[in-house]
């Protein structure tokens, strides 16, 4: 079939591939556009994979500053050539996460990050207040593993909505990159500062 220019366009932005890669998934697909994007998707998740065990080397620290200096991130994002790490295409995706990082507070980069007795502990607390809701204990174990996924999508970086497109994780978007630019990247470590966070504020009466 002819795929009109204003579809590749169209898909294009929707997902961030090549002008040819989405040319061939809507001609592969009949011009579906969410067939298309989940085509692209699906080989993207391919060729990351391929990637996924290529040093990365370079790359950049990013800072960022929000709320009129309030919220700082430094966040260290790696590839594999200084190249890449110059372009604009590698400045922009370093500069959205640690935009998402400055408004979404997470606390790890992934889930394997998060320390075993960490996950332990959360389990256990999750446990506890499911039975504390009087539920039977058959289904105990099942709600806590929900929780727990629930869970890792507000404190892993990796598994929460995009803030600009809250239609993929932040994961997809990082598989995205991977499969638009040709190499292997990474989110190495990341450090989010708030003003006056830990602090506790002393309150003055009339009489103090």
């Amino acid at each position: 079939m002819t795929v009109s220019a204003s579809l590749v366009k169209e898909l294009r932005e929707r997902t961030g591939a090549g002008m040819m890669d989405c040319k061939k998934a809507l001609t592969e697909t009949g011009g579906d556009l969410e067939k298309a994007s989940e085509y692209l998707r699906e080989k993207g998740l391919a060729a990351a994979a391929k990637k996924a065990g290529r040093i990365v080397a370079e790359g950049r620290v990013e800072a960022y500053i929000h709320g009129a200096g309030r919220i700082g991130v430094l966040v260290e994002v790696n590839c594999e050539t200084d190249f890449v790490a110059k372009t604009d295409e590698f400045k922009n995706f370093t500069r959205d996460i640690a935009m998402q990082i400055a408004a979404s507070k997470p606390e790890f980069v992934r889930r394997e990050d998060m320390p075993a007795d960490f996950v332990a502990k959360e389990r256990e607390i999750l446990r506890a207040q499911a039975l504390n809701e009087g539920k039977p204990e058959k289904i105990v174990e099942k709600m806590v593993d929900g929780r727990l996924e629930k869970y890792y999508k507000e404190v892993c970086l990796l598994e929460q909505p995009f803030i600009k497109d809250p239609d993929i994780t932040v994961g997809q978007l990082l598989t995205g990159k991977i499969s638009k630019i040709g190499e292997n990247i990474t989110v190495r470590r990341f450090t989010r500062y708030e003003m006056g966070e830990g602090i506790s504020k002393k309150t003055s009466g009339l009489g103090s």
